[in-house]
């Protein structure tokens, strides 16, 4: 069986640069932009073999607020996370919250158009 059931996930945007700076304000870890041939992305900071993601923008997948539900782990820092949200350029949609035994959590629209959770125990 596998350690991570998820290994990794790629947030479609519209403004890579735009979206870099949201994630790194609202996560307090920096987003790297990286380039390769054909496409620029946002790499979440992580070390080498845990689960992450990254920012990318790309002309067949799309922003949006529907679908997969991302959790962002912004741990000991939610309401630091949520202040950052709307001055980024995002939206909150349900203010912090219980989630019983699993912490709390808000969900936001980045500044992308993506619904995301952000989660701290």
């Amino acid at each position: 069986m596998a350690e991570n059931t998820f290994v990794w996930v790629d947030i479609p945007v519209v403004d890579l640069d735009r979206a870099i700076r949201f994630y790194s304000a609202v996560t307090g870890s920096p987003v790297s932009k990286e380039s390769y041939p054909g496409m620029e992305i946002g790499i979440f900071e992580h070390t080498h073999d845990a689960v992450s993601g990254c920012l990318h923008k790309s002309d067949t997948a799309k922003p949006s607020a529907d679908g997969p539900l991302v959790y962002l782990n912004v741990q000991d820092r939610l309401d630091e996370a949520i202040a950052a949200v709307e001055p980024m350029g995002g939206k909150v949609l349900q203010a912090r919250h219980s989630i019983g035994p699993y912490g709390s959590r808000a969900l936001v629209l980045d500044s992308e158009g993506n619904r995301i959770a952000l989660h701290s125990m």
